[in-house]
């Protein structure tokens, strides 16, 4: 802490945890077990040949030295010089080989690897539950697909195999130096504890300041997409000023991350460039000295150091710093890849949806009697089968639609209780309206029969089954939804409708366009069945896109519908259209509607006002107008709903 009791810069920056780079390279190597190891061992081969020119100069200029003090002819060394050549052009050519070899391999495991944690991450997102897209921004998330992969492949595809490739030259570069000179390599190692100081100090604070860059840039997508999806809200209150300064309020904080980062991380070339230089000269300086002194025989310590070996331990000086420096330039995408990384697996490490059911939906065949026998194909008639661990017994109840809610308390955040002992009970065929003011929970209550969220306490029962026995899918594929904001996927008109029972056929998605007042409007797009959507169906009405997702709902033909204010989009005149499509979609189904148009519910089996999270009033509409309570002002107009 400093005076002002905040955290100094570099406490704070250290933000990205251990061992996520050994995380990755375990990713890369579990993906491509075979062609990484083969890589490694390539760059490896590539890396120790690189090292050995300075072997060769050294025995070169022995020889010429030789040759000198014997007056020996090009006839007598000449030949043992170009064997020396030939050998060292044979090692460049593996060199070379290795080298293209790693360079093919590379890319192939790293789009390789990319493209299998794209779907891993896929995989876990469509495993987790509501609860987190409610509590993390969908462009943020988005970012994690896009950036935080691309710093990744950098990192993967450049940075690591540069990494060894450095790591391997210098440490073969050091065990020749010290079989050449001791005294000179403690030179070298001098200087390298400078660079490793330069490296702590200026690596430590930029990787925090990468790891905020990664989020910042995440930050500055989902406002971007909030705005874009915003766009006429946006211009209908001429909000356009207030969206630009908050949009370069982000933005700024962006580049003030990226630009620390940056600082920081570029300053580090110079620094041991600069550091490389003078640890050259030192050792020319100090490697002349002992080959004066060893050509006036003169003994400095024991150490009878001649141009044989100064010429060849300036090249590797070059070459041991040169490789550092070329690992400095890497800590930037390093640094990036790391914090991509880890925001990657902050994804994958989500805790899944959790699913402890095991009473399945299965199709069934019923008897004259009133036996039920599981059926292997589509029978239409549907059973919730219960299997009993305390005598290995299996029961079938037919699926019915009866849904009851037996004090059921709920909270989505700790302390915030949003829905008190609540307790509703819907009979097969019956249709139950919830109505009350934004916020007195309506939808909390739809989302706790579909388990997208699970209650505290009390009971949820379907057809007397506790849901929570009920695998989620099961219990999900046995009810059907017709939201208030409509998604429609890139597709037709029929597959889009389709995407509520995944086998229909085109007879069965036109009969239930058809039931929900789509088929007249359907018919005269440009291509019919086969208008092609785009931009979650764009091309379409608010009211046309709301009749294909109650299609979308008909087709999967469910005994549970639940329709989240279904009609709020469609005006007066196709409201009595979708109306009379939704009575006969209705017809035998328990139905739960949400809706703030009190006409659309009416007609239903039980009414029940919602007050902060409590039920207030009960009853169907005669019974509610007689007690001339909330309900009665709603209708009457004395109240109006926000």
């Amino acid at each position: 802490m400093n005076k002002t009791g905040k955290r100094s810069s570099v406490g704070k920056m250290k933000m990205i945890k251990k061992g996520t780079a050994g995380r990755i390279i375990k990713t890369v190597f579990h993906y491509y077990p075979v062609m990484t190891s083969l890589t490694v061992v390539c760059i490896l081969i590539s890396a120790v040949v690189s090292s050995i020119p300075s072997v060769f100069m050294q025995n070169v200029i022995e020889i010429i030295e030789q040759s000198w003090r014997q007056k020996l002819t090009w006839a007598d060394v000449g030949g043992e010089i170009i064997r020396k050549v030939l050998l060292l052009i044979v090692m460049y050519i593996i060199s070379l080989a290795a080298s293209i070899a790693y360079n093919r391999m590379m890319a192939v495991i790293t789009q390789g690897s990319l493209n299998k944690l794209r779907k891993d991450m896929f995989g876990v997102m469509q495993s987790l539950p509501i609860k987190y897209f409610d509590q993390n921004d969908r462009g943020d998330i988005m970012s994690r697909y896009t950036n935080d992969i691309d710093a990744l492949r950098e990192m993967i595809s450049q940075s690591f195999p540069q990494l060894l490739m450095s790591g391997t030259v210098v440490i073969s570069v050091f065990f020749i130096m010290i079989y050449y000179s001791l005294w000179l390599t403690l030179l070298i190692i001098l200087g390298c504890v400078i660079m490793y100081l330069a490296i702590n100090k200026c690596g430590s604070v930029s990787a925090g300041y990468f790891f905020r860059q990664q989020e910042s840039l995440g930050k500055v997508e989902a406002y971007a997409e909030e705005i874009m999806n915003g766009q006429k809200v946006v211009k209908v209150f001429s909000h356009e000023p207030e969206c630009e300064k908050e949009f370069r309020k982000r933005n700024e904080k962006l580049f003030r991350d990226s630009d620390t980062a940056n600082k920081y991380a570029n300053i580090l070339g110079p620094i041991l460039m600069n550091i490389g230089n003078l640890n050259y000269v030192l050792v020319a300086v100090i490697g002349g000295i002992l080959i004066a002194a060893k050509a006036k025989n003169i003994s400095l310590s024991g150490l009878p150091i001649g141009i044989s070996i100064v010429v060849p331990f300036l090249n590797m000086t070059k070459q041991f710093t040169g490789n550092i420096n070329q690992v400095s330039h890497q800590i930037n995408p390093i640094v990036m890849g790391l914090a991509g990384a880890q925001r990657i697996f902050s994804l994958t490490d989500e805790k899944p949806e959790t699913d402890d059911g095991y009473v399945t939906l299965v199709n069934v065949d019923v008897s004259p009697d009133g036996q039920i026998t599981e059926a292997e194909k589509r029978t239409g008639k549907w059973a919730w089968k219960h299997p009993h661990s305390a005598d290995s017994t299996v029961t079938y109840k037919l699926l019915e639609g009866d849904v009851r809610l037996n004090h059921v308390d709920f909270s989505y955040e700790p302390g915030k209780q949003i829905l008190h002992d609540i307790s509703v009970y819907a009979k097969p065929g019956q249709k139950v309206a919830f109505v009350g003011a934004t916020g007195a929970g309506k939808t909390t209550i739809t989302n706790l029969i579909n388990r997208f969220y699970d209650i505290e306490d009390g009971k949820i029962r379907y057809d007397s089954i506790n849901i929570n026995k009920i695998k989620k899918s099961d219990l999900r594929r046995s009810m059907g939804i017709v939201l208030q904001d409509v998604n429609l996927f890139t597709g037709t008109v029929m597959e889009n409708i389709r995407y509520g029972k995944i086998d229909a056929s085109d007879e069965d998605c036109v009969k239930a366009a058809k039931l929900a007042g789509a088929d007249d409007f359907i018919t005269r797009l440009p291509k019919g069945y086969d208008t092609m959507l785009t931009g979650n169906g764009a091309n379409l009405s608010q009211g046309q896109r709301q009749l294909v997702s109650i299609a979308r709902a008909a087709v999967a033909d469910p005994p549970v519908m639940i329709m989240d204010e279904a009609t709020s989009s469609i005006d007066t005149r196709t409201e009595q259209i979708v109306q009379r499509g939704m009575d006969a979609l209705m017809k035998g189904r328990t139905v739960f509607v949400i809706a703030h148009r009190l006409s659309t519910v009416r007609n239903s089996d039980v009414i029940i006002v919602l007050d902060h999270g409590r039920i207030i009033e009960k009853g169907n509409h005669e019974e509610l107008i007689r007690q001339r309570g909330m309900y009665y002002r709603l209708y009457t107009g004395a109240f109006e709903l926000e």
